[in-house]
């Protein structure tokens, strides 16, 4: 058997394999309540019958004004849990684990999605709302100035994700995914770019990480031990911006805190050059599980089974997470195992079609 296709143990449930779904958002929440729909349960549930281990959905916000977009999904209240029960079930019966991932926008919230025929911020008459975070400063991407939170208000926000993850309990999750990368609210915290607040929450490092602790400790109370993962970006690959070092540290101190697994991504806080390429983000994982002690997923262009399994026999993760991959392929596992030699578990409706090898 392949690396790919060995179980693994995350808190206290065994995922079939190493093959996970990332979260990606689909903005199609079309009467802007959060509600997920059928084309929330074909996307995951495709990918759940093609044979990842782990499916995690998009972001999910835990309050309104936390979504990225007015069609973005939400984890508020209990109709959009009734609605994910739905969807988790399904993802059940194909065998596979399913993974929310809890969010909240900040400074990059209320934008339009692709269903605006311009990118830019939503007005008011589109859904949109003033936008919150640490310090009065704005994403350079066109985003207005935004409410600066006060202290008693960055307070209240480990409650927030706490609430959504009781309604992830009800929906029949498997796994919490703490959203903490990418330039969303508690990457902004982090971040001394946009964090420049002199209480508690802001100077130093142990000041900037401080919500993110609170949020996993909140969030832990009500999810016991079940599964509990933090998705962070690596770097903003900024100058006097996060950095590993601080991500190493981060992660120290989310393994203290009962965090199981640290799901590795970069950027998004600031405009940035970035070297795209396969497998760029990996030696960030690489660095985080070895200095850190706490086991890794993987991401960014890692887009063959055999770049998957090559980051597997390096050690330089426990997990490989697959995105833009999988919206081309759904049963991008299916293939993998083929081309590694192991046996794939086909859904009984689609055994007479299994990739084989010419004649």
């Amino acid at each position: 058997m392949s690396l790919l296709f060995s179980p693994v143990k995350l808190g206290n449930l065994t995922v079939k394999n190493r093959i996970w779904l990332a979260p990606m958002c689909q903005y199609s929440c079309f009467a802007g309540d959060g509600v997920p729909t059928d084309w929330h349960l074909q996307h995951l549930g495709a990918r759940a019958a093609g044979g990842f281990g782990l499916v995690i959905s998009e972001a999910a916000a835990v309050v309104p004004e936390g979504r990225i977009s007015p069609e973005d999904a939400g984890l508020w209240n209990d109709t959009q849990a009734t609605a994910w029960k739905r969807i988790n079930d399904f993802i059940h019966s194909q065998n596979a684990l399913s993974g929310v991932q809890l969010a909240h926008a900040g400074r990059k919230a209320s934008t339009r999605s692709w269903i605006a025929d311009v990118p830019g911020v939503a007005t008011a008459a589109e859904g949109g709302w003033t936008p919150v975070a640490p310090s009065a400063i704005p994403h350079p991407d066109c985003h207005p100035e935004p409410h600066v939170l006060s202290t008693e208000e960055v307070r209240d926000i480990p409650r927030q994700f706490a609430a959504s993850a009781r309604l992830a309990r009800d929906a029949a999750f498997d796994v919490v995914e703490i959203h903490a990368a990418h330039g969303y609210l508690l990457h902004e915290f982090m971040s001394p770019l946009s964090n420049t607040r002199d209480d508690e929450y802001g100077g130093s490092l142990e000041n900037r990480i401080r919500l993110t602790l609170e949020v996993v400790d909140a969030v832990r109370e009500v999810w016991g031990d079940r599964p509990l993962i933090v998705r962070i970006s690596a770097t903003d690959w900024v100058e006097g911006g996060w950095d590993l070092e601080g991500s190493v540290a981060l992660s120290r101190e989310l393994k203290a805190h009962g965090v199981h697994l640290v799901h590795v991504s970069t950027g998004g806080n600031v405009n940035a050059e970035i070297p795209v390429g396969p497998l760029y983000q990996v030696e960030f994982a690489a660095r985080i599980r070895a200095e850190a002690g706490i086991a890794t997923a993987a991401v960014g262009l890692i887009t063959t089974p055999a770049e998957a399994e090559g980051v597997l026999e390096r050690g330089e993760a426990d997990v490989v997470a697959i995105a833009r991959a999988a919206l081309r392929e759904p049963s991008w596992p299916l293939r993998a195992a083929f081309e590694l030699g192991d046996q794939p578990e086909y859904p009984r409706q689609y055994e007479r079609g299994p990739w084989r090898r010419p004649a």
